[in-house]
């Protein structure tokens, strides 16, 4: 008699509230649960962060597929192994599901090639915090803190690195307890994967050493944000970079412009899914370093998005290293929604050729909305609700994810806003951190 093998692997979905959901099955299954995967509720979609559950439209009825993804498998050898597969939801016929967040990232992707013949490179670069850390005076990107962290950072990256998520550079950032964490870049919806499982391993890694990190998007509102930044560049079908363009003023090919063009233009009405929680806000203000407007900035770390450095002279490798971030981001949100709404922005102003915004040279927060917009600029939405709304009413919006996907999604977040009814921001902030 076989003994079967009785280890557990655990298939994820990063879902709406940006949470990592899922089932375990032990190992010995893999080979029929990597075909036919474990089974999932419609419901389960309408899960907020707090674990209230949202209006549904599909109530107690119906049946899903959550299944793993065998390109994503990750095992980690720590204290307690960890066996562990990113999943798409499926219909028990096998079909995408049209509200799986994964599917959606994997439906930009794949139409924005078909339009351009570009593959989109991405990475996405996490700050996040320690809570209950004692602030260090004079520590901003500070050795101190570095060394108060090297012994979980290592471990922390050599877990990332063992799950194939390649770390790039890690600091202590500005913020009491805050950390920054980036990684290279990766093609198609790797990126997002890579994002999904850093949010993971930060967890399981840094709790086992007595630290309780959060991504939320601010701790504490007269303190800094944890932002996302988002980071862009394209390749054609042989691998040669598209993005940069000799003799232009600021790099940018016309296939970029346009992209660029498209994400400022939509910004407004996708920012409900980039910053998707009510403390999202405080962090989108003025001279927070993060992003108040739907303006293009050349290395200008107030833009909503920025066209970073490059550190060469040589044509080749600036076309290699040219990319821009979109700031505009943080980690409330599925990295896989994230990347779909930008995808879906950009092909958008590729298909119309919208061309930004000039960088903005100025502090736009002392501009009239008249002056704002006669430079192309405007302010974008300072309230989730606002954010909700431009969302609602966005025809383009709709278009790429589906009347279904942008209802539900507002019904999620409506019902996430019922839960922090009559708490004042320090509570809501301290409600958030729990959670991310």
């Amino acid at each position: 008699m076989t003994q079967r093998n009785n280890n557990l692997l655990f298939v994820g979905t990063n879902d709406i509230a940006g949470i990592l959901r899922g089932k375990s099955f032990p190992v010995g299954e893999w080979d029929k649960r990597s075909q036919r995967g474990v089974g999932w509720t419609p419901t389960n979609v309408q899960i907020t962060c707090f674990d209230s559950i949202s209006d549904s439209p599909f109530g107690s009825f119906g049946d899903l597929a959550l299944v793993p993804d065998p390109q994503t498998r990750i095992t980690i050898d720590q204290d307690q192994k960890l066996d562990f597969a990113m999943g798409d939801i499926r219909t028990l016929e096998g079909a995408p599901w049209e509200f799986c967040t994964r599917s959606l990232a994997r439906r930009a992707i794949e139409e924005f090639h078909a339009l351009t013949g570009a593959t989109v490179l991405s990475s996405f670069e996490h700050e996040f915090q320690l809570k209950g850390q004692v602030p260090r005076p004079g520590d901003a990107f500070g050795f101190k803190g570095f060394r108060d962290g090297q012994a979980w950072a290592e471990a922390y990256l050599a877990a990332l690195s063992a799950a194939g998520c390649a770390p790039d550079t890690f600091m202590k950032e500005y913020g009491p307890g805050q950390y920054e964490i980036t990684m290279k870049p990766a093609q198609g919806i790797t990126s997002a994967d890579n994002a999904a499982i850093l949010r993971m391993l930060t967890h399981d890694v840094l709790t086992r050493f007595g630290k309780c990190p959060s991504f939320a998007p601010i701790l504490d509102p007269d303190s800094v944000g944890n932002g996302l930044h988002v980071h862009f560049s394209f390749l054609d079908d042989v691998g040669e970079p598209l993005t940069w363009e000799e003799g232009e003023e600021t790099g940018m090919s016309t296939l970029t412009r346009h992209f660029i063009g498209g994400v400022l233009k939509y910004l407004d009405q996708i920012l409900a899914i980039l910053a998707p929680s009510e403390i999202s806000y405080l962090r989108l203000t003025p001279h927070r370093w993060s992003a108040a407007y739907n303006n293009l900035g050349f290395r200008d770390r107030e833009a909503s998005v920025r066209i970073c450095p490059v550190t060469s002279s040589d044509p080749e490798s600036i076309a290699r290293q040219y990319n821009f971030e979109v700031r505009a981001a943080d980690n409330a949100a599925s990295p896989y929604l994230t990347l779909a709404a930008l995808v879906f922005a950009g092909a958008q102003g590729v298909r119309d050729a919208i061309e930004p915004p000039a960088p903005a040279q100025e502090d736009l927060s002392l501009l009239s909305p008249e002056a704002l917009a006669a430079k192309g600029f405007r302010r974008l939405p300072d309230s989730l609700g606002k954010a909700l709304e431009a969302l609602r009413s966005s025809e383009a919006a709709r278009g790429w994810f589906g009347d279904g996907f942008v209802d539900l999604y507002i019904a999620h977040k409506q019902g996430e806003l019922a839960q922090l009814e009559g708490l004042d921001w320090p509570a809501k902030c301290a409600r958030y951190a729990e959670v991310y």
